[in-house]
């Protein structure tokens, strides 16, 4: 029985890895976080605390689970913060790497693990596996740096790059979907930019992205996103669309006028060929994941 090691079950990425898995009665799943308790606690799901910054307790647990393989579905993603707070965000997305590649080398642990368009400058997108990364921010270069380490490990391994990735989740961090929503319910204005375009993905290609890869027995990078290229404001405008909710409330402005902390790229977007050619995935565009989302939030009674 192959078993599966899942780091960040907490995350809206590793609840629909536990809940995807959970399905199959073929695997022996054990989901980790850094937290104390476990969001789906009340079933009957496998967890155990695990914080894969802490080298010595990644080696014990490793150790004695024997994984087949391990879903990192761990990370900083905050931009601005990895940007503001560079040494914990590089611990995070690289050491955090590097101590489940040591420890996944003395099992024989293929590793699945998720990375961002970031990596690229976002001046000549859409991007294909093989083009040349060139972070300009310091959670794309933290990133890179976490892919790297897969690639010299000498391990098997998968990356999933991934884009603006949305999804409901019990008690996760907002992402871009639910911030417009609950903004525009509230009756706030927002803005949103206009000039940073790729492609918005749901949560479930990605997940379904990282199952794929070790039941195919795939190996290296995969770009998995929706099908569909909009700006954030273009993306922000289907939203209110779809949740019937006031467009006029969203204010169409330019990147310069933030004033993050962080650089973004402007235009990235994904060929994700290699994925459905080889994963046997076609992704959702933006309805289609809208409209998905609207049913979650329903079913949490969030609708």
């Amino acid at each position: 029985m192959n078993r599966i090691l899942i780091c960040g079950s907490n995350g809206l990425l590793g609840q629909r890895l536990a809940q995807m898995l959970s399905r199959k009665t073929e695997y022996e799943v054990l989901n980790t976080s850094h937290h104390r308790t476990f969001v789906f606690d009340h079933q009957l799901f496998d967890y155990t605390q695990l914080d894969i910054t802490k080298k010595g307790d990644v080696k014990s647990l490793v150790s004695s689970f024997q994984p087949t393989v391990i879903l990192n579905a761990a990370a900083a993603t905050n931009v601005d913060w990895c940007e503001t707070h560079r040494e914990q965000a590089w611990t995070i997305n690289v050491v955090g790497v590097e101590n489940l590649v040591e420890a996944a080398k003395r099992v024989g642990a293929k590793i699945i693990h998720v990375s961002t368009d970031y990596v690229f400058d976002g001046r000549e997108g859409p991007y294909a596996e093989d083009d040349r990364p060139n972070p300009i921010s310091y959670y794309g270069k933290a990133k890179l740096a976490g892919e790297n380490v897969l690639r010299i490990s000498g391990i098997p391994f998968g990356i999933v790059r991934t884009i603006v990735v949305y999804g409901y989740g019990i008690k996760i961090k907002s992402n871009f979907a639910l911030w417009v929503i609950e903004s525009l319910r509230a009756g706030k204005s927002i803005r949103c930019v206009d000039d940073q375009i790729s492609n918005p993905t749901h949560v479930n290609d990605l997940a379904l992205a990282m199952v794929r890869i070790f039941e195919r027995q795939r190996e290296g990078v995969y770009h998995v996103s929706g099908s569909e290229t909009v700006s954030r404001h273009e993306f922000a405008v289907k939203i209110a669309e779809s949740f019937r909710l006031d467009s006029s409330l969203i204010q169409q402005i330019k990147s310069s006028e933030l004033q993050q902390a962080a650089p973004r790229p402007l235009l990235t977007g994904f060929i994700t060929l290699k994925a459905e050619t080889e994963l046997g995935i076609r992704t959702m565009n933006i309805l289609e994941g809208l409209t998905l989302l609207k049913r979650e939030m329903e079913s949490a009674g969030r609708n």
